[in-house]
């Protein structure tokens, strides 16, 4: 009696968390839509959402440019990110003693722990200038550039983290299995182990992007928030979460209702992020 009586507790207390979790973010995502509205009503849904000029004071309130700078950092940071994240995790799956790998992974969860001012900082000091140095206009380095390689540092021990742990899961036999058909170390991870974990790869990548598509605080300190289309790498830009967090403090009426929408539009592309994550490590798990 006991058992069934903490059997059906746990069931409905896990099936309780769920709906909460669910609600809460039911809740998130309608109050963002009813404050979107106004905006939405006043601007137009085409004036709103593609419109290429940010300008509030004169009543602008065009998102792309907004959207063009995180989604040009968020791809800078995956260019850079991908490559060495794989290397990292290919080395400590299968190449690092066990001595390195006892000092690299704790290296490795210690990196997702710093915040993200940190970053923010390090790159406003010491690389935003590194940038200006190599920019042919002589710039203040403070661009999609700098943007790009801060968030391919914060990303980078998530997505190798992951995909580490999606090559490790590999069953043993493929291993067993390639080097017996005369296969070398090199060859079984490029043809075997790789294509194995690739779902779960992909899902770390996806992650990696939902995280850089969101940061605000390390965007707002170097990417140099300068609305309009960049149209080189070293210049300047805006992001939707800084325009965010810099001006929803000052804004109204139809300016508040515009940052709103560009929470929408952060929402949507988050949520279409994790649902990618979820069908692959589905298919990881299959």
């Amino acid at each position: 009696m006991s058992r069934y009586f903490v059997n059906s507790a746990t069931r409905w207390l896990v099936l309780g968390s769920g709906t909460i979790s669910f609600l809460v973010l039911l809740f998130i995502f309608l109050f963002i839509l009813v404050e979107a509205i106004p905006s939405l009503r006043d601007v137009g849904p085409v004036d709103l959402l593609f419109g290429t000029t940010w300008s509030p004071a004169y009543g602008k309130y065009g998102l792309l440019p907004l959207a063009v700078g995180s989604i040009l950092s968020t791809l800078i940071a995956i260019a850079i990110a991908v490559p060495l994240s794989l290397s990292t995790a290919i080395y400590l799956a299968e190449i690092a003693s066990p001595r390195v790998q006892r000092i690299a992974r704790p290296t490795i969860d210690l990196l997702i722990g710093i915040p993200s001012v940190v970053y923010g900082l390090v790159g406003l000091m010491f690389l935003a200038p590194i940038i200006g140095d190599i920019d042919p206009a002589g710039g203040s380095g403070r661009s999609v550039l700098t943007a790009g390689i801060v968030l391919a540092v914060m990303i980078l021990p998530t997505v190798a983290g992951i995909s580490e742990d999606s090559i490790r899961s590999v069953p043993g036999q493929y291993r067993e299995a390639s080097s017996s058909l005369g296969a070398t170390h090199w060859q079984t991870i490029w043809h075997v182990l790789l294509p194995a974990a690739r779902p779960g790869i992909i899902a770390a990548v996806i992650l990696g992007i939902g995280r850089a598509i969101g940061e605000t605080m390390a965007m707002i300190m170097v990417i140099g928030n300068m609305p309009g289309f960049p149209t080189s790498i070293f210049q300047s830009a805006y992001t939707l979460t800084g325009a965010i967090a810099q001006e929803a403090g000052a804004a109204f009426g139809t300016h508040r209702s515009a940052l709103f929408t560009a929470g929408l539009v952060l929402f949507v592309l988050v949520l279409l992020v994790n649902m990618a994550a979820i069908y692959a490590h589905r298919r990881m798990a299959r």
